[in-house]
């Protein structure tokens, strides 16, 4: 069992940026494959990043290529989502997911762990 505690989140104005942290217990995270989405009000839940530590790849999501930066700890065990450039439409509620095995994959409906999210609320 993997448990995943998302913080981080809040109110920054469009340009501002954030840092997200997901910290887990149960297991190293360097078992697994970690991912980022976010879910907006009345919109499916989307892939952000994710990163596979043991083959050491990492993938972005379109709309935040070049702006958003996930990384790791494996002391802490704790990954982050570093959010530069926000932008209004960057809104919603972003939760931390762990996939068993090393490779990420790009679908939420992949992943076994859940954190229980946390809002970011960028305003114009």
């Amino acid at each position: 069992q993997v448990q995943l505690v998302e913080s981080g989140g809040g109110l920054v104005q469009a340009g501002g940026s954030l840092r997200l942290s997901c910290a887990a217990s149960g297991r190293t995270f360097s078992n697994y494959a970690m991912g980022w989405f976010r879910q907006a009000p009345g919109k499916e839940r989307d892939f952000v990043a994710a990163h596979s530590w043991s083959v050491g790849s990492t993938a972005y999501a379109d709309s935040v290529k070049g702006r958003f930066t996930i990384s790791g700890d494996n002391t802490k065990n704790t990954v982050y989502l570093q959010m530069n450039s926000l932008k209004p439409e960057d809104t919603a509620v972003y939760y931390c997911a762990a996939r068993s095995g090393p490779y990420y994959v790009r679908q939420a409906t992949a992943y076994n762990y859940w954190g229980q999210g946390t809002q970011v609320t960028v305003s114009s």
